[in-house]
Order: structure tokens, then C-alpha cells, then sequence
């Protein structure tokens, strides 16, 4: 009899993936988008380095450096470039409406893919980036389904859209450049750690030019409970919920492991709802829905 570990890791990601989106936006609304990014960085390397001992992988210290190259860039892309778009998303617009834009990441990859690397994509995979974007449109459609929060506009939340389709960008591009980097059997979570290292050898050396790296830290001293946010986003996010997904690779088929652990929009509805007071009709859900069918469709055909 299967015992469907790898299913219920890919679904105990998405949980831990909306898990962590929400706690970062409750510390972004307290410390700011870019004091969190910097921070959750620093906070996620120590947890992946902790993940190569205890999953007994070595560091990748001789990783050369063609590879050091493209993962690098790839976490400069997505994890500099991208969560900042993403995180200040999250403050604008919530985090179901930005991880709801954040899964058009897989089909802007696919493109990319297609056009820069030659890859093809099946007839299966056009449609569903085609009912990805039409169920992310019909979201974005039913103005109601915004964060009942003080000083929210509609200018915020337009910004907001173009902010969450940045992020989605930005970890397109960063999956792209990571598979340059990713060739052999190198371990994917070593590719996370030079990705994470590169990204916050960036945004803590601009932090260090303009003078903000202290006053980064004491974000940490001055704001209690959002540090703790941040530590367990951080946990839940690069820690927890990479070794859940990489687990689910490792045993079952890429396209399931990669469409169950996609479902953080459709956790995220009743935390929208009940959390952070969101009021959204039935077009927001049916327009989620038609999204996760559409990421199933590009990963299962």
C-alpha cells in the first residue's frame, strides 16, 4: 500500500509557504520591506547551512565557478530583486492576492525558457499558462478582495499588482538562471545556499554603503514581536518548507510535487478572510481555482 509521504510533503509545503508569507507580512507592516528582506536573508542562511548538517550535505565550497556564476545570479534575480518586490507586495496588497501573483512565476519561466534556452513547451503547457493568467486576471478583477487595512488606496493596490507581478519576474528569471547553475547532480539545496549568499552579499553590502546595516540589526532589539515574525517566517520559508519540497521531488513525480506544493493561494483564502479581514467574493475563488488548474495543467501535461 503507498504511503503518499512525498504527496503530503508537497501539501504541508504550500501550508508552510503561506505559513511564512503571512508572518513576513505582519513583520514587513512593523520593520518595512527591505529591513525584512535583509534580515530573513541572513536568518535563512543560518537555517540552510543547518540543513546541509543535518541532512549530512556537504558545503558547496568547491562548487567552481561557472556554477558559483549562475546561482549567484539567479539569487540576485530572485531573492535581492524579486522578494523585495514580493515583500513590499505583501504590504500593499496582503499575501494571498501576491502569492496569487507570485504563481505566474512558473509560466513566465516556462517563456523565458523557451525563448532563451530553446526548451519546448507542450500544447498542454500553453493552455495552462493561458488559464493561469485568465484565472489571475479574474482575481485581480473583484476589487473587493483587498486587506481591509488603514491607509490602503486604490493607488496602493495598483502598485501593489505591479509590485507582485515584479516578484513574479524576478523568480522567473531566478529559475531560469538557477538551471544553468544546477546542471549534473548538484544538490538543490546547496544551489539554495549559494543563491541565498549571493542575494544577501548584495542588499547587506548596499545596506553597509548607505550606513543602514546597524540600524537594520536594532530593528531586530527594537520590535520583539516582529523579529519573532521574521525568525519564523524565515524558518517556515527557506528552512522547513525547502526540505518538505525537496523531500517531495526526491519521491514522487516533478509535476505533482511541483502543483501540490503551488496550493499557499488556496490556503491563503481563509487566512485572507479571518486574519487580515479581506471581504472577496466568489470571482476571487473561482479566479484562484482556475489558477491552481491552470499551474496543474503546465506541470502535469
Amino acid at each position: 500500500m503507498k504511503d503518499y509521504l512525498g504527496e503530503i510533503a508537497a501539501i504541508a509545503t504550500s501550508v508552510l509557504f503561506a505559513g511564512s508569507s503571512t508572518v513576513n507580512t505582519l513583520a514587513g507592516r512593523v520593520v518595512g520591506s527591505i529591513a525584512l528582506n535583509r534580515l530573513r536573508l541572513a536568518l535563512a542562511i543560518i537555517w540552510l547551512v543547518l540543513t546541509h548538517i543535518l541532512l549530512r550535505i556537504p558545503l558547496p565550497l568547491h562548487a567552481g565557478p561557472q556554477r558559483w556564476f549562475w546561482l549567484s545570479l539567479s539569487g540576485i534575480l530572485g531573492l535581492a530583486i524579486g522578494d523585495a518586490f514580493l515583500f513590499q507586495a505583501f504590504i500593499w496588497i496582503g499575501p494571498r492576492l501576491s502569492m496569487l501573483l507570485l504563481a505566474l512565476s512558473p509560466a513566465m519561466a516556462g517563456l523565458l525558457a523557451w525563448i532563451f534556452l530553446g526548451e519546448i513547451l507542450t500544447i498542454g503547457q500553453w493552455a495552462g499558462i493561458a488559464l493561469t493568467l485568465f484565472g489571475i486576471g479574474w482575481v485581480i478583477l473583484d476589487r473587493n478582495g483587498t486587506p481591509s487595512q488603514k491607509g490602503s488606496n486604490h493607488e496602493h493596490y495598483l502598485i501593489g499588482i505591479i509590485f507582485g507581478l515584479g516578484a513574479a519576474a524576478g523568480q522567473a528569471l531566478g529559475q531560469v538562471t538557477a538551471k544553468r547553475g544546477l546542471y549534473g547532480d548538484f544538490s538543490p539545496v546547496s544551489g539554495t545556499l549559494i543563491r541565498m549568499l549571493a542575494a544577501a552579499a548584495v542588499i547587506w553590502g548596499i545596506a553597509i554603503f548607505q550606513r543602514q546595516a546597524t540600524k537594520t540589526m536594532r530593528l531586530m532589539i527594537d520590535h520583539r514581536q516582529a523579529a519573532w515574525w521574521i525568525i519564523i517566517g524565515s524558518i517556515l520559508g527557506p528552512f522547513l518548507g525547502v526540505t518538505f519540497l525537496l523531500y517531495s521531488v526526491q519521491t514522487i513525480p516533478v509535476g505533482i510535487a511541483s502543483t501540490l506544493s503551488s496550493l499557499s493561494p488556496i490556503v491563503l483564502l481563509p487566512v485572507g478572510y479571518f486574519f487580515f479581514k479581506e471581504r472577496f467574493g466568489w470571482p476571487s475563488i473561482f479566479g484562484t481555482v482556475l489558477t491552481m488548474m491552470g499551474i496543474a495543467l503546465f506541470f502535469l501535461v
